[in-house]
């Protein structure tokens, strides 16, 4: 599936705090926790957990979340299709991080072994 202009728009607008509680959601119905949430999340932005609250708290959209990330270097080891989307295949930055994040959390929920998800070299 091609992305088009209005889907980046359409994500960039999306405040961190509407998807969160989706994602703690879809993880801890599949047995796992939100502390293994969290490990994903700093793995790929750097963020703690303050940071993390703060974020919701000001319901920053995903284009302020990843602006002041310092995204894991290993990122771009995160290959597949999420949503319909070849992660690999998407020329918008913010669209593709986005699109990181989802696929990390759905390897999370499916059950994948931690040191899979946080990809190395």
């Amino acid at each position: 599936m091609k992305a088009t202009a209005e889907h980046h728009e359409r994500i960039a607008k999306l405040t961190f705090a509407e998807v969160y509680p989706h994602y703690i959601t879809k993880v801890e119905k599949k047995g796992r926790t939100k502390a293994e949430l969290h490990q994903v999340i700093h793995w790929l932005t750097g963020y703690n957990e303050a940071k993390l609250k703060e974020f919701i708290n000001e319901k920053v959209t995903f284009a302020t979340f990843f602006k002041h990330a310092t995204l894991n270097p290993n990122a771009e080891l995160i290959k597949g299709v999420i949503c319909g989307y070849r992660i690999e295949e998407l020329d918008n930055t913010l669209t593709k991080q986005v699109r990181y994040l989802d696929k990390l959390v759905d390897e999370l929920a499916k059950g994948r072994k931690m040191e899979k998800i946080l990809r190395s070299q």
